[in-house]
């Protein structure tokens, strides 16, 4: 449909973006312009956040 495409963006997204530490924020940042789809777990990755087992 004349080439638009979307996402829903997760809300910790916008968190993880303003964080007051700028080399995390430029992480995720850094992580986020090469995705196509949003992958959530990269950007957790790259923002230093791990995911308990």
């Amino acid at each position: 449909m004349y080439g638009l495409s979307w996402q829903i963006v997760p809300a910790v997204l916008g968190e993880m973006m303003s964080d007051p530490d700028p080399a995390r924020s430029q992480r995720v940042m850094e992580a986020l312009v090469k995705m196509k789809k949003l992958d959530l777990a990269e950007l957790e990755k790259a923002y230093g956040k791990t995911k308990a087992a």
